[in-house]
C-alpha cells in the first residue's frame, strides 16, 4: 500500500518499482482492482488471478503513472487496520522465552496468545512517539507476522499454510513497565498508539518456499540487538495457526505476529529501553525492512 495524491493505493513492487494496479487497470480498460489489500484478500483466488492477468499485460517499458519509483514513495502499513486486532505469540523462541524467565526468575513457560490494537498499527517508516509519563521502558521485538488469507476454524497443521496469503515484518514494539505492572497487562502494554510498525509490504505465501528458514534482525542505531532464525521457533508457522485457530475462527485479514527471538532490551545487563532519536530497523530477510526514528511525544501525560 502506498499513498497517491488521490489516496491511498494497492500497488504490487516489481524490483525498485511499483506498479499501480488502479492505472494500469484503466490503461488496460480493465474494471478497477480492489482499493486496497484487505479488499484484495476478500476477493480470494479470484482477485489473485485478476492480479495476476493485468501483470500479464504490463509493458516493461511503462513509466508514470502506471511503474512509479520505490524511492519518494510513501509507504504504508500494508493492512491498515486488519481484520480484528493483531494476534500475538509470546516466547515462542527458545532463548527469549529462557532469557525471559531468567529475569522474571522462573522456568520458560508454554508460548503465550495476546492480542494488540488495531489503533498500535504504524506504517514502515513512520516515526513512533515515545511518552515518558505513559512509559519509561519501551522496547523491541522484531517478529515474522503472517496474514491470514482463507477463513478457517480448527485447522489442521497440515492444512495450516494453505489458510496463509503472504508475510511480512512486525515490530511488537512493548512498554515493559505496563506489561509486567499494574498487575500484568500485555494487552495495554502491548497496545500503545503506533506500537506495532509493520510492512513494508506483503509477501504472498507462493514467494517464501519455507517460513521456517528466514533470517531476523534488529539494530538500534546500527548496532545488532537481535540476530537470529525462525528455524529456531518452538512452535513453527503452522503449529501457531493451527492452535490460535483451535475453537475460534480465524478471519481473512488476520495478522499473526509469531513471536520475537532473543536480545530483546529488558532482559539485558543492565536492560536497555528505547529514547527519543533512536533509529530502530527490523528486518525478516527476503522479505523487508522496517525503519523506525522513535520521537519524544507531545505533552506528557500522567499515568492514572
Amino acid at each position: 500500500m502506498f499513498r497517491h495524491s488521490s489516496g491511498r493505493r494497492l500497488g504490487v513492487l516489481a524490483g525498485d518499482t511499483v506498479v499501480d494496479l488502479s492505472e494500469l487497470a484503466a490503461a488496460a480498460r480493465s474494471a478497477p482492482p480492489p482499493p486496497d489489500l484487505l479488499a484484495l484478500i476478500d476477493a480470494g483466488d479470484a482477485g489473485m488471478v485478476e492480479v495476476r492477468r493485468l501483470l500479464d499485460q504490463l509493458d516493461t517499458s511503462a513509466g508514470a503513472p502506471i511503474a512509479l519509483p520505490l524511492t519518494g514513495l510513501e509507504v504504508l502499513a500494508p493492512l491498515d487496520p486488519p481484520r480484528g486486532n493483531v494476534i500475538a505469540i509470546g516466547l515462542n523462541y527458545a532463548k527469549h522465552a529462557k532469557e525471559t524467565a531468567r529475569q522474571a526468575g522462573t522456568h520458560a513457560q508454554p508460548p503465550t496468545v495476546f492480542t494488540k490494537a488495531i489503533t498500535s498499527i504504524a506504517g514502515p517508516y513512520d516515526d513512533v512517539p515515545i511518552d515518558p509519563g505513559v512509559s519509561e521502558q519501551m522496547d523491541w521485538e522484531v517478529e515474522l507476522g503472517v496474514v491470514i488469507g482463507r477463513r478457517g476454524i480448527n485447522i489442521t497443521r497440515e492444512d495450516a499454510l494453505e489458510h496463509v496469503f503472504g508475510y511480512t515484518v512486525i515490530n511488537d514494539v512493548s512498554a515493559r513497565d505496563i506489561q509486567s505492572g499494574w498487575g500484568g497487562q500485555y494487552f495495554k502494554g502491548k497496545s500503545l498508539d503506533s506500537a506495532c510498525p509493520n510492512g513494508p509490504w506483503v509477501v504472498t505465501r507462493d514467494e517464501i518456499s519455507d517460513p521456517q528458514s528466514l533470517d531476523l534482525r534488529l539494530t538500534v542505531n546500527g548496532v545488532v540487538k537481535q540476530d537470529a532464525n525462525t528455524s529456531d521457533m518452538i512452535n513453527p508457522v503452522d503449529a501457531i495457526i493451527s492452535w490460535v485457530s483451535l475453537g475460534m475462527t480465524l478471519l481473512p485479514g488476520t495478522l499473526i505476529a509469531t513471536g520475537t527471538p532473543e536480545g530483546v532490551g529488558f532482559a539485558r545487563t543492565p536492560p536497555e529501553f528505547i529514547r527519543p532519536g533512536d533509529l530502530v530497523e527490523a528486518e525478516v530477510r527476503g522479505i523487508g525492512t522496517l525503519r523506525n526514528r522513535f520521537v519524544a511525544a507531545g505533552k506528557s501525560r500522567s499515568v492514572p
